[in-house]
Order: C-alpha cells, then structure tokens, then sequence
C-alpha cells in the first residue's frame, strides 16, 4: 500500500514529521499506557514503529494536540472498529486494525478533527468532598475545564472512605445520596475529623470548557467519553455510566463553551451572591501552556478578592502544574506518588490524591476548615 501524505513538503521534512509522531507513539506506550492499559501499550508501540502509518498520520493531521495517541485511539474504537473493546494484540490483530483504520481514514479523521481527549472523572467528587463539606454554605461551584459535568454534582453520589489498618482496610465514613446508583471507595489516612460527615448544599452550578459534552441527553456525547476509557479498565467504564445514571434526574448546570480565562469573569459574575463561590478544577491546567496557567491563577485569586464575601479556589492539580503550590508543601510529593495530584485550597496544598479521585492523603500542617 502507498501512502498519500498530501502536501507535506520535500521528503527529508515529511521524515522528520513521521519520526516525531512514531517517537510521540513509542513515549505513549512507554510512558503513559504501561502498566495501565497492555492494550494501548501494545498497540501504540506497534504504531511507532511502522513507518507508513506514521507517514499518514504526520501528513493528514495537523501537529499538535490533535496527533494525540490516545485521541486517534478513542476515535477507531469510537467508529466500533476491529478489536474496539480490548485493542489489538499480536501481529496480525494488528494488521486487521491497521487495514480497517486506513480504510475507513476519512471517518476516523472526521473524529478527530472534530473531538478532543476530554475525559470527565467523577471519582474525583471522593477528593474534593471533604473540603466542600467544611467551606461555608451554601456553595455555588463554577468548574474550570468541567467536560460533561460530572464533578459538579458531588452531592449525587454516594462515597466510602477507607482508613489502612493493621488487617486491612477499615471503613471510617459512608455518607451521600440513598438512591444513588454509585459508591465512590477512597482511601484515607487522615484523621476521622477530617472526613466529612454532610454533603455541601450547592444552590447554583456552572462550568467553562472548549467543548462541553451533555452525555445525559446527547448519546454521541456519552459514546464519546466511553471510547475514551481505556481498554480494560471495565470499572471506571462502568463508573462513568452509573454516575451519567445519578445526575440524569438533576438540573443541567450552566454549562459555557470558550476559553476557561475568557469566560471566566463573567459567569463568575453570576454565582448568586447568598453563596459562597467555588471555583475547581482537577487535572485541567496541564492543557494550558506555563504563561497560561500563570494568568488563570491570577484571575482566580482577583475575581475571589473582589467579590463581596469573598470565595474559595480549589485546585487538584499534578505538581508539576503550579510548582509554586507544591513548592509551600509541608510534605513533598513522594517519589512513588508519581502520578499523585495535589488537592489545594486558595493556593495552600492539602492532601494529596489519586488521579481517579481512589485515595486521600492528607498532609501534615494543612489548614483547617475556611471562613467566607
């Protein structure tokens, strides 16, 4: 088979685009799908080294974010391509894949073109509990990068909060909504006090992102956010369906599609003023370059300044986003919290958490409850 790689310059140039995205593949499968997902891993170390394939994806997709492994990933199993559940494994899985993504391009580019890697983790609400309960209610909470939305519904879901003990695990906490469908397991180390003991009363929600999704009421939205759980990891796909299931009979939040610093001053604008603001987001910065994130910080510590009553700002953020957060730390993040995010409160960490909202680990010194 030969590859049309468009209009991609002289050949040395086009190379040298197909060997940056078969080293984008090989880092993937090294760094980010292994140990995580063997099928992506397999998968996209085949990728990287198959040079016609990268030729086609260096000479059809703009460089950048849209040459994302994981977004060309989600868009074949998306368009229920071969081996769409659990990926390709072996040789000739891999050709069926191959011939079948090659042949259906135009589709799958489509997907792409049109879709980024949005993911949406609810478990994250287990994290961001405890300092919801404590900060002064009512709350209205305003998500920066909120995707579907879930997050902003931490009072739909119910939780269990699991302190290690010397035979195991040990329950401290169970609290939350009675007829929920789904039960977010944490695990914690801190102190039973500082577990909470109510949901947060939010009165107004509201969320910023490039390309919100309504997986509720748009089934492409919701089909969407399934294609981009990884292949095997069967409960946290069953975890978004059944967290889709409990905020189905809710209100729809206001959700605001643009640029999270552009749009921010003015739906914060609209929180009602009775609550207490909350401006959250978890694993969202990364999608920012460093000047960016600056500026956003800064926006945040101004519209919470100048609002009457004031408002908190959390973050739960990997530390390598906001170093002069984590650099305060009174514990620095460890060497096996690799892919730990620190969970912090108007710039102060707090804990520090699992990426899929599974653990919470408070850290010595951290404040105690805030006032408006």
């Amino acid at each position: 088979m030969v590859v049309n790689v468009g209009n991609t310059g002289n050949a040395g140039r086009a190379a040298g685009y197909a060997w940056g995205v078969a080293e984008r593949y090989r880092e993937f499968s090294w760094r980010e799908a292994r140990g995580r997902s063997d099928a992506h891993e397999e998968l996209s170390a085949r990728i990287s080294q198959d040079p016609e394939f990268c030729d086609l994806l260096s000479g059809s997709l703009p460089a950048g974010s849209k040459q994302q492994p994981d977004l060309l990933l989600a868009a074949v199993r998306y368009l229920d391509g071969p081996h769409a559940e659990m990926g390709p494994r072996g040789a000739a899985a891999y050709g069926r894949w191959r011939e079948w993504t090659i042949r259906h391009w135009d589709e799958v580019r489509a997907v792409i073109m049109q879709r980024a890697t949005q993911t949406n983790e609810p478990a994250r609400c287990a994290t961001l509990l405890p300092l919801l309960a404590r900060l002064p209610q009512p709350l209205a909470l305003l998500e920066a990068g909120t995707s579907a939305g879930l997050c902003l519904h931490p009072d739909r879901y119910r939780y269990r909060y699991e302190a290690a003990g010397e035979d195991g695990p040990r329950r401290r906490a169970e609290l939350g909504a009675p007829e929920s469908p789904l039960v977010f397991t944490c695990r914690t180390g801190g102190a039973a006090d500082e577990l909470p003991e109510r949901l947060p009363r939010i009165v107004w929600r509201a969320g910023i992102d490039l390309d919100p999704l309504d997986p509720v009421d748009e089934p492409d939205d919701l089909r969407w956010l399934q294609a981009l759980v990884w292949p095997g990891d069967g409960e946290r796909a069953a975890r978004l369906s059944a967290a889709v299931d409990a905020v189905r009979p809710a209100p729809r939040p206001r959700m605001v599609r643009g640029d999270l610093i552009d749009e921010l001053p003015a739906l914060a604008a609209e929180a009602p003023p009775e609550a207490t603001l909350v401006i959250f987001h978890s694993a969202v910065l990364p999608y920012l370059p460093p000047a960016r994130r600056e500026e956003f910080a800064r926006l945040v510590r101004s519209l919470l300044a100048g609002r009457p009553g004031g408002g908190h700002w959390i973050s739960n953020e990997h530390h390598s986003v906001l170093p002069w957060i984590t650099d305060s730390a009174p514990h620095s993040p460890r060497p096996d919290d690799a892919l730990h995010l620190t969970l912090a409160l108007d710039g102060h960490p707090v804990a520090l958490t699992g990426p899929h909202g599974q653990s919470l680990h408070s850290l010595s010194g951290a404040r105690g409850t805030p006032r408006r």
